[in-house]
């Protein structure tokens, strides 16, 4: 069914995504692209006193897409912005359990949408 060389967390994250959805009054927002792939990933963030309280996350990709894209999410809630900002793809991948080799790209969606999420909220 799935791919084996996949992790459980991954599965997990696939199957029931953390986070998923649209934020309508967003603080911010960043997208990340890979045109290689055709995987493409959009984070909203709601931020209060320099905290990430909220975060969402539309993407259209693959399985690795989806988990490493729900995992971000995870891993920047609750975090100041300046501690989200530092999160990257082997933070997301290591908090997955790991990705196969062929996968490691996705989990660069994650850290540059948040960065770039970042960025637009300091621009406004």
């Amino acid at each position: 069914m799935y791919d084996s060389s996949f992790t459980d967390k991954v599965i997990e994250h696939f199957m029931s995504p953390r986070n998923a959805g649209t934020m309508v009054d967003a603080d911010a927002e960043g997208s990340y692209g890979d045109k290689d792939c055709g995987d493409y990933l959009t984070l909203f963030i709601k931020v209060k006193d320099d905290i990430i309280v909220d975060i969402r996350f539309l993407v259209f990709g693959c399985v690795a897409a989806i988990a490493t894209s729900s995992m971000t999410t995870v891993l920047a809630k609750g975090k100041t912005l300046k501690e989200a900002a530092k999160i990257t793809d082997k933070n997301i991948t290591d908090a997955l359990d790991g990705l196969p080799e062929h996968k490691l790209h996705c989990s660069v969606l994650g850290a540059s949408a948040l960065k770039n999420a970042i960025e637009n909220y300091y621009k406004k």
